[in-house]
């Protein structure tokens, strides 16, 4: 019997597009030397620096999918700012046979938008039947997390830890397994050490030479935030030292 997930499987430059590589996006490298990108059914995460592309790449998939650059379920259109690339224009998407039940794009930018419609139009009951607004930044995601994610889909979360306490994120991660056990996947974009610790996710790394899998314990978020969190008094001297 096949497996139901992932529902995303890769994800590739058309061989026919007709690509500018001396043009944004795809001169940022993880763009240029994207080659076949292969998504875990479960949990695959982008991990890189501020500007290494990772956001660029899960917005060009969630255009490519259908959804809108704002964010919010497929039938949700919105467009307060015309700043997306071209880059879904030029993907390919391999998917399952199998589609999912449920999905959602999430932009921690453009996120109060969203929550604004969402007033505005009175759909309250999936999102916990309270306005979003009148919760803080952090309590409106995770309404999205445990009432309007209803699992069996796939969800794209970018910088999702953007409004969240460190004990959220443990709360977000333990959501996340959830909808994972109920046949979800995710693919999340990600500056969180506590969410890249996800057993058994696909961490891609984002950088000057393009795109990499790497081990959690590998990458540099969890090497800094150990390495401060352990040395804290000494990297303090040394950051804040005068010259």
């Amino acid at each position: 019997m096949l497996a139901a997930k992932p529902y995303l499987q890769s994800a590739c430059i058309r061989p026919d597009a007709d690509v500018d590589y001396e043009t944004y996006p795809y001169n940022v490298p993880s763009i240029r030397e994207l080659g076949l990108l292969q998504f875990h059914p479960d949990v695959t995460f982008f991990v890189g620096e501020n500007g290494s592309g990772k956001s660029t790449l899960l917005e060009g998939i969630a255009l490519a999918l259908g959804y809108s650059p704002e964010g919010g379920t497929r039938n949700f259109r919105l467009a307060t700012a015309d700043s997306e690339s071209s880059l879904h224009e030029v993907l390919r998407l391999a998917r399952s046979y199998r589609k999912p039940q449920d999905g959602y794009f999430l932009r921690a930018e453009s996120f109060f938008n969203v929550a604004t419609y969402m007033d505005e139009v009175g759909y309250l009951d999936n999102y916990g039947g309270k306005s979003l607004h009148a919760r803080s930044h952090g309590e409106a995601f995770m309404a999205l997390l445990t009432h309007k994610f209803q699992g069996k889909g796939l969800y794209l979360l970018d910088e999702p830890e953007a409004a969240l306490s460190p004990n959220r994120q443990l709360a977000a991660l333990y959501a996340i397994h959830q909808l994972v056990e109920d046949k979800s996947q995710f693919v999340i974009a990600t500056h969180s050490p506590i969410l890249l610790s996800y057993p058994n996710a696909k961490i891609i790394q984002f950088d000057g030479a393009g795109l990499s899998e790497v081990a959690f314990e590998d990458t540099e978020h969890y090497a800094v935030t150990r390495d401060f969190l352990n040395n804290y008094p000494q990297r303090l001297k040394r950051l804040l030292a005068d010259d």
